[in-house]
């Protein structure tokens, strides 16, 4: 799973660094801990070759365009990488509006199957200090009452692998640059095209690049925002941590 993320860039950079137009929308202030149905940035494309990239805002939590209202976003801000074109809730959105989630890092808790305390939060970045590009996919909603639109997106996530291991069995899925213009191409997935899509995207090292550390419980609060929250700490000695 991934519930909370960092965002630290300007319009410019982020516009630089994802070959994106947009540059001028309204970038949320930088947000060391953005938590769920809060607004997000997303890119998307709106050509088959995927590199016509647009910056996007929407909320975090996925409203299916079915949906009769908001109660499910909540509970949709991940996508499972393994039944995304499967899920009634996900797979419309997989097939024709995937995007990229940028993010400076992102944070996860260890669970009881790792080596580490259960519930010890760790920040997750590149090591090379660039945006960590998050596979995702964002839906239109239009909300009965009011009759306006409202755009939702989600993180995919996959199975966890490599360094990342002895903290959580999940992690999300993280796309090198190579495979950006696929991703975002346009292009409405037909049936006998959804298995090629699923094994590009099935990655040998996904944790290629990252680095972790562990950081304070002060990020288990949406309410704190700063940089401090991902400052490393120094744990105990493992004999003292249980």
């Amino acid at each position: 799973m991934c519930g909370r993320y960092a965002l630290n860039i300007s319009g410019e950079d982020l516009a630089v660094e994802f070959a994106a137009g947009n540059a001028n929308i309204a970038i949320t202030p930088s947000n060391w801990n953005i938590s769920p149905t809060t607004p997000i940035l997303f890119i998307a494309a709106d050509n088959l070759a995927g590199d016509n990239r647009q910056i996007h805002l929407a909320r975090w939590g996925l409203i299916p365009s079915w949906a009769k209202d908001a109660s499910r976003q909540s509970n949709a801000i991940n996508a499972r990488v393994e039944s995304i074109a499967e899920k009634p809730s996900f797979k419309s959105a997989f097939k024709s509006r995937r995007c990229l989630i940028p993010a400076t890092g992102y944070y996860e808790w260890a669970t009881e199957l790792g080596q580490y305390k259960p519930k010890q939060p760790f920040y997750i970045s590149n090591t090379d200090k660039s945006s960590i590009a998050i596979a995702g996919i964002y839906e239109e909603w239009i909300n009965p009452q009011t009759s306006s639109p409202i755009t939702t997106a989600a993180i995919i996530t996959r199975e966890v692998a490599g360094i990342l291991k002895p903290i959580h069995h999940r992690m999300p899925l993280i796309l090198p640059k190579s495979l950006w213009s696929s991703w975002l191409s346009s292009k409405s997935l037909a049936a006998d095209e959804i298995d090629q899509y699923l094994k590009m995207i099935d990655l040998k090292s996904p944790d290629a690049g990252l680095t972790f550390w562990p950081v304070a419980d002060e990020v288990n609060n949406a309410r704190n925002t700063g940089p401090e929250l991902a400052a490393q700490i120094e744990l105990p000695p493992a004999g003292t941590l249980f």
